[in-house]
Order: C-alpha cells, then structure tokens, then sequence
C-alpha cells in the first residue's frame, strides 16, 4: 500500500489479498455451482477442487492430506482442538502460557469452568514459554500443551522443536497455535506437535478460512455436528472458493517465501534503527528471537491509544492492546503478563509488516512516528 493511500503496518491484525490468491478466488466462484458431498458432475467438480487443497496444503507443511481440517479460521481451529481434546479427557491438566492469543485464553478459561484444570507458564520479559517451564508443569494428569509458535503481538518465538521433543518423549498431545507463522518463515511440523490452527486472512488469503493440522491417532470430538464433512469432525458445506483461496495463497510460499523473509527483517531493522536514531529512549518489547515482520514498541511518557488516533489521522496504521466491553483501550494483557511495567505497557504500539510493505513506507512511517512523539 502506497504512502498516499495510508502506510499500513498492522498485517499481523489481518493482510491483504494477494492478487493472484484474489484470481483464484473470483475463479472458484465462477465454477461454484454444486455441493461437494453430491453425486453429480457439478458435486464431484466441487469435490475435486477440495481434494486438491487439501493435497496442496499438506504437501507444504509436509504432512497427510488426511490430516487437514478446513475450519472458519484460527479461532475455530483453536475451539476444535483444545475443546475437543478436553472432552474427551473430562477434568484433565492442560499446560499454556499467559501470553496467548485471546482465542486460546478464553476457550481455556470456558473449559475452566467445566472442570478443566489449566498451568498458566508466566515467560516473563523473554516473552516466551521454555522447554524447561514446561516441563516444571506438568503433571501426571497433563493431556494437552498449548502454546503459540509466534506471540502476535511482539513476535517473540517459542521454541517449539525443543518442547516438541519434550512432548513427544512425555507421550503428551502439543497443541501448537500457528496463526502468526504461516507465510512470516519456512518450517516443518516436528513429529512432537500434535495439532496446529492457521489462519488464511494473515497470509494474503481471505477472512473467513481457515485450517487445523491434526495429525492422525489424535483423538477429538467434533465440536460442530451436522454432516460428515471434514472426516466428521467439522459439519456444513464446504466454502470452497475460500478453499481454493487459501491452498493458492499457501502454494505461493514456497518460491517466495525465504526473500520475502528477508526483506521483512530489513525493513523492520530498518524501522527501529531509524526511530531509535531520533527517539532513543523508546524500548522493544520482547527479549527473545523474534519472527521478521514484528517490532512491538514502547514510547515512555506517550499514551498508546493517543499515538495510534494520532498515525492513524496521519495514514499511518499500527495497533495498541485490545479493544474492552467499553470499547476503549487498555494495556496489551500479553505485555502486562511479561512483567512489563503498566505505563509503558500503556505507552507500546505494534507494528507489522508483511511482503508487500516497500522500504519508501517504511521510511515515510518512521519520519510521521517520530514527528507525532516529538509533536508538543
């Protein structure tokens, strides 16, 4: 997006469409006539172009087409396994963190109140649960751990290879969220991790679709009855234009993905170089390894809401906590739960990039940032 039209830099929020993932999706919908559980022509069509989603999508993460679940999004996927394996295992231990995505806190919070029981693993300013808190909390109860690959909010990474292996040798389910790591940098599914949930709107694909890896042997129960769609885990037709959406915006990571990573980190290097340079009592929250696209920023003695209404009149878009019943900002809980003091907790935007940002927006954001903090 160009500086004339606004300077977006909340793609960890949602991206835009890639326009060939868009052409794939105007295509689909041309073709969309029939439901894939029909025996027709029109059905088997439909049918066929699920088939090869499903394929296009595990041959990436490397993984069984059998093993694809198609959902709404990130937060059904999440729903689906963290609610479905609590159901089948009625008052088990579940290891998280304090620092997970709200989708994850609060289905863990409803199955809290079933009879749940759940270890909240506080990473402190790392920003990130280790091998070894994990491995403090559990019991022998413990039938799930869940954590993020990618805090959404500072782009710390968890080290989920070494906890993996930890599952793995403990012979515990590891639910891994990976919203915020499809299309950021390559990866491959350890054999430790059980489960992941992806989200096609952070990855250039549209809102709306989603997908979970489960691998095979889990077991789940459905959390959406009706059909037998999706191996009789997910009932309801299927959406697929999205579908098909969604596998091209995933099958075009595959030659891009490692430059586009690259130039990601430059420009987001580039960014706190330059507000460093003229602010430079501002911190990076976060002390852990963090994924390219992210700096999560505290500007001491500004107040975060303020700065955000400010760059936003300014063309500039970036993110400050969460959104409360009011519909006022408070500090980010993820940043209040590293240890991270409240007032500059108040005082910390995020800003993300994605591979469509250019180094001429990034420069233009740096220059509008520091004039509005210096601003009397």
């Amino acid at each position: 997006m160009t500086a004339q039209k606004g300077i977006y830099l909340d793609n960890n929020a949602s991206t835009e469409i890639d326009p060939a993932v868009k052409q794939a999706y105007f295509d689909a919908i041309e073709k969309s006539l029939g439901n894939p559980s029909s025996m027709h022509y029109a059905g088997q069509s439909q049918k066929k172009l699920l088939s090869e989603a499903r394929y296009t999508i595990a041959s990436y993460l490397g993984v069984k087409p059998t093993e694809i679940y198609f959902t709404s999004g990130a937060t059904e996927s999440v729903n689906m396994i963290l609610r479905g394996i609590a159901e089948v295992h009625p008052g088990c231990h579940i290891v998280s963190s304090s620092v997970e995505h709200a989708c994850v806190i609060n289905t863990l919070s409803h199955l809290e109140k079933k009879g749940t029981q759940v270890t909240y693993i506080h990473p402190g300013l790392f920003g990130a649960a280790t091998k070894e808190q994990v491995e403090s909390a559990l019991t022998k109860d413990t039938k799930l751990i869940a954590l993020m690959a990618i805090n959404n909010e500072t782009g710390v990474k968890t080290d989920i290879e070494a906890i993996a292996e930890l599952a793995k040798k403990r012979g515990i389910p590891f639910f891994v969220d990976g919203a915020a790591l499809l299309g950021k940098e390559r990866f491959s599914i350890p054999a430790g991790v059980t489960a992941m949930s992806f989200s096609g709107h952070k990855l250039h694909a549209p809102k709306g679709i989603g997908f979970s890896f489960v691998r095979k042997g889990l077991r789940f129960a459905s959390q959406m009855t009706g059909g037998e769609q999706e191996f009789g885990k997910r009932g309801g037709t299927e959406n697929t234009p999205a579908i098909v959406a969604l596998a091209k915006a995933v099958q075009m990571l595959e030659p891009i993905l490692e430059g586009a990573e690259m130039r990601m980190r430059e420009l987001r290097d580039l960014f706190e170089v330059l507000l460093l340079q003229q602010l430079p009592n501002l911190s990076i929250n976060g002390q852990g390894e963090r994924v390219a696209n992210t700096s999560n920023i505290a500007f001491p003695g500004i107040e975060g809401e303020t700065l955000l209404s400010t760059l936003s009149l300014r063309g500039v878009a970036a993110s400050h906590g969460s959104a409360c019943a009011s519909g006022a900002l408070e500090p980010s809980r993820i940043l209040l739960n590293m240890g991270i003091d409240p007032r500059l907790a108040a005082s910390s935007l995020r800003f993300s990039l994605s591979r469509f940002t250019t180094r001429e927006e990034i420069e233009a954001a740096a220059e509008i940032i520091v004039s509005s903090v210096k601003r009397p």
